[in-house]
């Protein structure tokens, strides 16, 4: 079992440098990040020392990855996952996916508000949104137009344009949303014969 442990210490420097440079970073933008050294780091990647815990927490919040991930742990056997869910103005998030700068998804979960205004508030950031009601009617303005999505319904949108989303329901509304910063876009696509 030691051995298992020592294999997967060993393959933590690589690691690290691979998932750097899948971020695109280098490694005085991590030492900025960390507050760690260049060469402390650049010693790691190379394998020349073993990270402690004091060094792979700031890693693993700069990549925004779980730690075992980050380190590669062996798995645990246990297939469950423990999304932590994030609320913020009544609205519940609750991420699916730990994808920093690609595609990620989220469980959104609106209440039943009190009431609902003529005129949503909208607002634009850089990428690409892809939204699936599970639940509940969705109120989505895109611009000038006004939507209304039921359960089963979805919508495609680059969020450089105005949007803004409500609950226009009696139940609590339920999305499935999948985001990119890079404007990708969520194709399905099923095979006709």
């Amino acid at each position: 079992m030691r051995e298992n442990f020592d294999a997967v210490l060993d393959a933590v420097g690589p690691r690290l440098r691979a998932i750097r440079r899948q971020h695109g970073t280098t490694l005085e933008q991590v030492a900025e990040l960390t507050g760690m050294s260049v060469s402390t780091l650049s010693r790691i990647e190379s394998g020349q020392r073993r990270p402690t815990l004091e060094v792979l927490l700031p890693l693993a919040q700069a990549y925004h990855l779980p730690l075992d991930e980050l380190v590669g742990a062996p798995a645990t056997g246990d297939p469950r996952i423990h999304p932590r869910p994030v609320a913020r103005d009544g609205v519940t998030w609750v991420p699916l996916s730990r994808t920093p700068g690609g595609p990620n998804a989220f469980k959104q979960i609106l209440p039943v508000p009190a009431t609902v205004p003529e005129r949503l508030d909208q607002r634009t950031h850089e990428g690409h949104e892809w939204i699936y009601v599970l639940t509940g009617t969705l109120r989505l303005a895109l611009g000038d137009q006004d939507f209304q999505l039921h359960a089963g319904e979805a919508a495609e949108f680059d969020t450089r344009t105005p949007h803004g989303m409500a609950n226009v329901g009696g139940r609590p509304l339920e999305l499935l949303i999948i985001f990119s910063l890079q404007g990708e876009r969520v194709h399905m696509r099923a095979r006709t014969r």
